[in-house]
């Protein structure tokens, strides 16, 4: 007999030790915070590394004004040692994501890599008195204005995962110097 209530008290005291550890980690839960909700992406300053791009690039370097602030920059980076290449990222007022891409290099090449494997399409747009042509598909969609000149000048990307209204917003709003 005694070995039987040695047992039920070791299996109730087994039951009481799991009670107060569920109780300890459902009070800790409760009062650590969440993240429910988007991230905060932090919102970059472009201006100086734009100054040092214009400065440096071999073509006129690129970048949107008169945007308003629910567009958000994230990222940007400029590599003379890459054709110039220019980069400024954004996240457009519903999330998406929309970047400017530049570049001296050999356009083919290029837009493949800034456009993440989109391909030509016959559509093209009229934005701010320059035709753009749409790439669709692969990671991104993207409007380019190519390089034809093939004297020293680059050709943009404008791309992501933004509808082509977004993408045009963001080609209209482009200036160079």
């Amino acid at each position: 007999m005694a070995g039987t209530n040695r047992k039920q008290k070791t299996a109730r005291d087994m039951i009481l030790s799991l009670g107060v550890i569920v109780l300890v980690g459902l009070g800790m839960w409760l009062f650590i915070p969440h993240n429910e909700g988007e991230p905060d992406i932090r919102r970059v300053d472009y201006r100086v590394e734009l100054l040092t791009a214009r400065r440096a690039a071999s073509y006129p370097v690129a970048a949107p004004e008169g945007l308003s602030r629910d567009w958000k920059p994230t990222s940007v980076r400029f590599r003379g040692d890459d054709f110039d290449a220019w980069h400024l990222g954004f996240r457009a007022p519903d999330g998406e994501y929309v970047a400017v891409e530049q570049s001296a290099e050999k356009p083919v090449t290029f837009i493949e890599e800034a456009s993440q494997g989109g391909r030509r399409t016959d559509a093209t747009e009229q934005i701010a008195g320059r035709t753009w042509i749409r790439y669709e598909g692969g990671r991104y969609d993207a409007l380019v204005l190519e390089n034809t000149d093939g004297a020293g000048g680059a050709t943009t990307v404008v791309a992501g995962t933004g509808s082509f209204e977004q993408l045009a917003d963001m080609a209209a709003a482009l200036r160079t110097g």
